[in-house]
């Protein structure tokens, strides 16, 4: 298994040599890997099992860097990393050649990221390349929130993971594109659409799925686990699902099951978030057949967690399209 520490220079010593190293964000733990170099960037397809028609994202350590890397950048574009940089959210914008082919699946835009986490943020300001990091976790698999999850599933093949604690966020950042200079949501995540809309008015949400996008993050089926997600009234499931071998997801609501995970007793939506990973892994090492969830309110973080929700429940397994992740 991977060793699991805090020490900065080793990642970026390993780092520099082209290995991978799993890092932490306030949204998931990342596979990160030079985005400079395309070995390393094959290397993170490969050790995830990622098809390489899905592009992934860079991330750097500030608004300033990030423009080494991009032909073009929109006002709206600036005026989102002004407010939301550090934080969870994902810029697409005219790649410049300096960023690999490999990197962008073929795409002339990239999606770059500053994350928000002391460790990874120094991290990166002692490197002299952007990262390359997707979710660290085997493709089309529940998002790791912390480095256990890591090890669990890419241990064996990576040598360090940079220890964070638990990722505060818990779901992967809001991915805007433009469209000229009209901002688009291309998947929605720690971002709402509220805050955006707060930034730069009115945008346009298209998050759904092709098997041809346009843009990058609407593929249908992911954030999976082993097991079967069925969504719907619980309690109306429960009339055809057996409650002895079923698992249950709700916000707050209780149903005194053993099996069941409450996402906030409060109904707190950022609570709610954080803890959606985690619960969905829980149900892995439960002896039940079924997961019932319900969705949540559609909107703030809301519409993000019910995003999840949806593509973990969907049965089309079909890995055509490019996303982030």
């Amino acid at each position: 298994m991977a060793e699991i520490g805090t020490n900065i220079e080793k990642a970026v010593q390993l780092l520099k040599a082209g290995e991978l190293v799993a890092i932490p964000t306030e949204t998931v733990y990342g596979l990160a890997g030079n985005a400079l170099n395309t070995e390393a960037v094959a290397k993170i397809f490969e050790t995830k099992r990622r098809p390489f028609f899905d592009p992934l994202i860079v991330h750097v350590p500030d608004a300033g860097s990030a423009k080494q890397y991009v032909d073009y950048i929109p006002d709206n574009a600036t005026m989102l990393a002004q407010k939301f940089w550090p934080g969870p959210l994902t810029l697409v914008l005219k790649k410049r050649d300096v960023i690999p082919a490999l990197v962008t699946a073929g795409l002339d835009t990239v999606g770059l990221r500053c994350p928000d986490h002391a460790l990874t943020h120094e991290l990166l300001n002692n490197l002299d390349f952007p990262l390359a990091a997707p979710s660290a976790n085997l493709f089309g698999r529940v998002s790791p929130t912390k480095p256990e999850h890591v090890n669990e599933q890419l241990g064996q093949f990576i040598p360090y993971i940079l220890d964070g604690g638990t990722c505060p966020v818990g779901i992967e950042s809001t991915i805007v594109g433009f469209e000229g200079d009209r901002p688009v949501i291309y998947r929605l995540g720690g971002l709402t659409v509220e805050q955006i809309k707060e930034v730069v008015g009115n945008v346009t949400v298209n998050t759904h799925s092709s098997s041809n996008p346009k843009a990058p993050g609407q593929l249908k089926s992911h954030y999976a686990p082993s097991k079967k997600v069925i969504l719907g009234n619980v309690e109306e499931l429960l009339q055809h699902y057996p409650a002895h071998c079923s698992g249950i997801l709700t916000l707050s609501k209780d149903f005194n099951s053993p099996y069941q995970r409450r996402l906030s007793p409060t109904g707190n939506l950022h609570e709610a978030a954080s803890n959606l990973f985690q619960a969905l892994r829980d149900f892995e090492t439960m002896p039940v057949d079924v997961i019932l969830a319900e969705l949540v309110e559609e909107n703030g973080l809301g519409r993000a967690i019910n995003d999840r929700l949806r593509r973990a429940a969907s049965q089309d397994t079909q890995l055509e399209g490019r996303r982030y992740e």
